[in-house]
């Protein structure tokens, strides 16, 4: 799901390839898309973006010596939410993505169309919309009222959840998603299933620090009496962190959000824990997958089921199976008989039975091999 610097760095694609563009007509939606329509229409007209968190707004401004009658006079402000898949795509109209759900026309030929492209269609767009009033501050371009709104608001009881739960609220840490939460808590070694409110009481108002001393990030290395290794580090600033480690994405450029060239190869390098071999994951309390190193802490779900358990299960559940083969009733037959291994895909035990004097048969679990007679008998 994109989350915060990926909605960033769409509004800075599309304020690259936009610029110096005039567009024209209607704004169309396709026919599969269930959104609102768009009931803008102009001659002439500009397109800029802007992000704040998880919302991106795109600003249409008609070019004020081309507005004739029947066209929008007034800029309008289309707010889009991305969901699991939203983003948006440059092309010419010949190549117009599959999924291209809402399409804003170049004045050029050949045309070019800027388009919102959604896969999986949750996204969303608002037409004369607005930030959404239940978003908190954005955690990367507004971090001083970001963190004043976290901190005045301890008491809430959505600081009572979780620490790794309490970070994809976005009344209070907007921008923040899946892979942000679990490269966060991984750097300063905080297990995800803390309560919220203790890791964050500790904290001050105002961060003296923030643009002076780096995070301290070196983790040491501790030996425990089992003779395992625990990772340790300094204290550091959670709240800090919730701003600059999306921000370090957004320094990446292109290489974080290339939706020409789909090259994530240097953001898979960037992550330190999610997704990456040797991390363990568990399911939270709203079945989101949770990624850490270490203790999971004293609130993780009673019945959580990591990576490696859900191996365990499968193997388990094979293990049932063949259990269940093992008990099916057994034909008995007679001398000569030859048995084949049950089917494990469709249940069936098949038998065939070469005797002379009888007639090759197959049977399944449930039934009795019968014996005909051969004509001869008769």
């Amino acid at each position: 799901m994109p989350e915060g610097p990926e909605l960033h760095l769409a509004s800075l694609f599309v304020n690259k390839v936009c610029e110096g563009v005039v567009f024209t007509g209607p704004v169309t939606k396709s026919a599969v898309s269930k959104n609102c329509d768009v009931s803008f229409t102009c001659e002439a007209y500009r397109i800029q973006a802007s992000s704040r968190g998880k919302e991106v707004k795109l600003t249409l401004t008609p070019i004020k010596s081309d507005v004739k009658e029947g066209s929008t006079e007034q800029p309008m402000d289309i707010v889009f939410r991305f969901g699991m898949s939203g983003y948006f795509r440059f092309t010419s109209e010949d190549e117009l993505p599959k999924h291209a759900h809402l399409r804003f026309f170049s004045n050029e030929k050949p045309c070019r169309v800027l388009s919102f492209v959604d896969t999986r269609r949750f996204g969303s767009w608002q037409p004369n919309g607005s930030w959404q009033r239940g978003r908190g501050p954005c955690v990367m371009f507004e971090y001083e009222s970001f963190r004043k709104k976290v901190l005045s608001n301890l008491s809430n009881r959505a600081f009572e959840r979780p620490i790794c739960e309490a970070l994809l609220n976005q009344n209070y840490f907007n921008g923040i998603g899946n892979y942000l939460r679990a490269e966060i808590l991984f750097r300063l070694s905080i297990p995800p299933f803390v309560q919220a409110r203790t890791v964050l009481e500790s904290l001050e108002l105002e961060d003296l620090a923030a643009d002076t001393t780096p995070v301290k990030e070196e983790l040491d290395d501790q030996k425990t009496s089992d003779g395992e290794s625990k990772r340790t580090s300094q204290p550091a600033d959670l709240l800090r962190l919730c701003h600059t480690v999306p921000l370090e994405v957004v320094n990446m450029g292109g290489k974080g959000y290339d939706p020409q060239k789909a090259d994530y190869s240097d953001f898979q390098a960037w992550l330190r824990c999610y997704y990456v071999a040797g991390m363990k994951s568990t399911r939270d309390h709203n079945g989101r997958t949770m990624w850490f190193s270490g203790d999971s802490g004293p609130m993780v779900p009673k019945e959580c089921k990591s990576t490696k358990a859900k191996k365990r299960v499968k193997k388990e559940e094979d293990n049932d199976a063949a259990m269940v083969a093992e008990i099916v009733p057994k034909v008995k037959t007679e001398k000569g008989v030859k048995q084949e291994a049950p089917n494990s895909k469709t249940g069936l035990r098949k038998r065939k039975v070469k005797q002379e004097g009888e007639v090759t048969r197959t049977c399944d679990n449930t039934r009795c091999l019968r014996s005909n007679k051969t004509s001869e008998a008769r």
